[in-house]
């Protein structure tokens, strides 16, 4: 009578056996697979950073960093948005994020002139300034999720560093871009793809931050921690052309010109008119983009729509500049012609346009639309920003343009933040200001602009 029972004891873990052989082959498989396509997409993400003379000239080394940066950039953003808007009430929170942009507005405000002009007396360590960027929002990353953690006073101090070393890799990278570009490849499309990597490093590690903020705000963080770490290490590789300087020379907004000299002294070029024109235009929606970013976010948290919840319609209007922004370097890197003057002016014209028609018409059709145009009005037209100083300033000038191009256009969007701070949490009020910011910026714009004769043609 045993022998049965036994058997049937047998059976029964031979066959669970089984089961868990035939468990662990499918895991096998399934890891393996999702192994080979994850190795599949890394090999084809560098093959396109490569393409077109990019991996000779050392150009797909800073695609592949901006797209660290822009992964580290979003884990910080998913931890702070939770800690800053939507754990405090809104009064508080807002207090709180007005004095943050206030402060961070302040070294802007001074710093702004001088960056520039810091980075064409110390052009040959580029590297390091870039690599300094990443190693201090690294530690300051770990800073911060001790003090989410602890709610420690140190919260505001370390984000505001966070967001300071942010603003300056990008001008220290705008200032890199012109020395890695392939002969192959026009600059307006190097920066498109160098913009592009910088989506898609977002899009990959947003999700996995988001994963690291369910067992707490800091974990993202600590995710963002390890991210800057290899990214320093990454911009310290960086080709050895980054940090040349030879027959560099300076741009100036005024005063006189001076040729390169034989004894050393750097050469000064007076800022070309189409250029200020093509700036001053870019300002109008970088400075939209800072706005919308801090008015939504509390509009939509004291003013929600219908039953949606705050987080899902915030997540909807940013979600859609995005797909904006991503559409607009699109564009910019497979049209082959752009006409810069144009296109500037459309895309300062749309965004006062949609602001109107979301202030006439407040809902979540016209913000996400908003959203959409704005995303695709800022990438549109920092592209045509970019390919005026490629036609119109010497090479040997290009790294000093962008530079202080990029100084401006992040101090525009502190101060657009800054207003959307201060405004009151009323849909029609805000949005109907916004609407006439932009149109008279719109219109001083459009009555400064050069005529043809003053647009230089182009210099090397």
């Amino acid at each position: 009578m045993s022998a049965h029972p036994s058997g049937a004891v047998r059976r029964s873990l031979s066959g669970a056996a089984r089961g868990v052989r035939a468990t662990g082959r499918g895991a096998r498989a399934v890891g393996h697979g999702a192994g080979t396509a994850g190795q599949y997409a890394v090999r084809q993400a560098r093959r396109a950073a490569r393409a077109e003379g990019a991996g000779d000239s050392g150009l797909s080394r800073l695609i592949e960093l901006h797209a660290f940066n822009a992964a580290g950039d979003a884990a910080v953003a998913i931890s702070l948005a939770g800690t800053l808007f939507f754990q405090v009430p809104t009064g508080e929170a807002r207090g709180q994020v007005a004095l943050f942009l206030g402060i961070t507005m302040l070294p802007f405000a001074i710093v702004a002139p001088l960056i520039g002009p810091f980075l064409d007396k110390f052009s040959h360590g580029r590297r390091w300034a870039v690599g300094s960027t990443m190693a201090i929002r690294g530690f300051l990353c770990w800073v911060l999720a001790t003090a989410v953690a602890t709610e420690s006073y140190w919260l505001f101090p370390a984000a505001l560093g966070v967001l300071v070393a942010s603003k300056a890799y990008g001008v220290t990278r705008a200032a890199a871009v012109p020395r890695l570009v392939p002969p192959d490849l026009t600059l307006v499309k190097a920066n498109a793809r160098v913009s592009l990597a910088g989506v898609v490093g977002a899009g990959v590690s947003a999700p996995l931050a988001v994963l690291a903020s369910t067992f707490g705000p800091e974990w993202s963080l600590r995710y963002a921690f390890v991210i800057f770490v290899i990214a320093t290490i990454w911009a310290i590789r960086l080709p050895e052309q980054v940090d040349a300087s030879h027959g560099e020379g300076d741009l100036v907004l005024g005063g006189e010109e001076v040729e390169p000299t034989t004894t050393g002294k750097r050469s000064r070029t007076r800022i070309p008119a189409a250029v200020a024109f093509a700036l001053r235009a870019n300002c109008g929606p970088r400075w939209l983009s800072g706005f919308l970013t801090m008015f939504m976010a509390f509009l939509l948290r004291e003013n929600p729509i219908g039953d949606w919840r705050p987080e899902v319609l915030l997540g909807l209007v940013i979600g859609a500049a995005g797909l904006g922004n991503t559409l607009g370097i699109t564009i910019g890197s497979l049209l082959r012609k752009l006409n810069p003057a144009v296109t500037v002016v459309l895309a300062l014209l749309a965004d006062a346009a949609v602001a109107t028609v979301a202030a006439l018409f407040y809902g979540l059709v016209p913000l996400v639309l908003l959203g959409l145009t704005a995303g695709l009005a800022q990438s549109l037209a920092k592209l045509s920003l970019d390919s005026t100083i490629q036609r119109d300033i010497p090479s040997r000038i290009q790294a000093s343009a962008f530079a202080r191009s990029d100084t401006t256009l992040q101090l525009a969007w502190v101060i657009g933040g800054f207003i959307g701070i201060a405004m009151p949490l009323m849909p029609q009020l805000g949005l109907g200001i916004a609407a006439g910011v932009l149109g008279l910026w719109a219109t001083f714009v459009l009555v400064s602009r050069p005529a043809r004769s003053a647009q230089a043609p182009a210099r090397s």
